[in-house]
């Protein structure tokens, strides 16, 4: 049943051209890969929902160190915290907003950098973004920026990019937006795409919503491409909440390794190169463990 707006104006709403409810392995559903969606969908390339309990912490303490290049990672806090520790550089808590982001450019190993706090759910989204040529092979950055940190439009959190007059400080690409937004039992919102951004699609972490159809917690949705505006209304009884991309399409074919995507294969060997050189880095730097039981992003 849809639930009639009363926080908006009556306002045409794009389309849904697909919805998803992903694969999942564990905590991990994987609603999206460079391999599948990514296609339509890049820059945005890969969408994984993580959502940990006490029961499953263990299950992500033992993922292993792997590498990247060719991306930028964006890993986003919908409930409970982690924390980060970076020897020399930062500390501190990942909590709601909160965000991770990690340009891999020419190579990084990570995946050990964040560790649970004492909530007993851990919710987040992790999103890879492919990058342009001339920052698909730079020198990698890290970075963790706190929820207080994070600018806000109405419901939106301006997780990448600029939305109603508010700029992200996450340094990501130009034409790319990210928002986290959470609705209130319902209450409704509008998406206006900027000039270009004809890519766009939702996922839900919690909650239901309704898009022109009622989607629920795990699920993804593509809008068809074009600069409709999204009108959303949150449709159950309890606060919806879910992330939005938009975006100017990536006009590069995508060449994919093992953890890697990049614009040609002549920058893919490039990558993988590099990690290899990293790997043996890695190795000589020893046991690079904190007090906290992360280990920082290699770089």
């Amino acid at each position: 049943m849809k639930v009639p707006s009363t926080n908006c104006p009556q306002e045409a709403s794009r389309p849904i051209a697909y919805r998803t409810s992903g694969h999942q392995h564990g905590p991990i559903t994987r609603l999206m890969s460079p391999g599948d969606l990514g296609q339509s969908l890049k820059p945005f390339v890969l969408l994984d929902l993580i959502d940990v309990s006490s029961a499953t912490m263990q299950a992500i303490a033992e993922m292993p160190l792997h590498p990247h290049s060719g991306i930028a990672t964006v890993t986003l806090i919908t409930e409970g915290h982690v924390r980060y520790e970076d020897p020399g550089k930062a500390s501190g808590t990942l909590g709601y907003g909160g965000v991770e982001w990690m340009r891999a450019g020419g190579g990084v190993w990570h995946g050990k950098e964040l560790s649970p706090g004492d909530a007993p759910r851990i919710q987040a989204f992790q999103l890879w973004l492919a990058l342009p040529p001339h920052q698909e092979n730079s020198a990698p950055v890290s970075r963790y920026i706190e929820a207080p940190r994070m600018p806000q439009a109405g419901p939106a959190h301006v997780i990448v990019g600029r939305h109603d007059g508010v700029q992200s400080p996450v340094p990501a690409p130009e034409g790319i937006n990210y928002l986290l937004v959470t609705l209130r039992p319902g209450e409704s919102w509008i998406y206006r795409p900027p000039a270009g951004h004809l890519i766009g699609w939702l996922a839900v972490a919690q909650g239901s919503l309704d898009a022109g159809t009622r989607l629920s917690s795990g699920e993804m949705a593509i809008f068809e491409p074009g600069q409709t505006s999204v009108t959303l209304t949150s449709s159950g009884k309890e606060n919806a909440v879910f992330v939005l991309g938009s975006a100017v399409p990536h006009p590069y074919a995508l060449h994919l390794g093992q953890y890697s995507v990049h614009t040609s294969a002549q920058a893919l060997t490039a990558g993988e190169r590099r990690i290899q050189e990293l790997a043996l880095k890695l190795r000589e730097a020893g046991d690079r463990r904190t007090d906290s039981g992360s280990i920082p992003v290699f770089l």
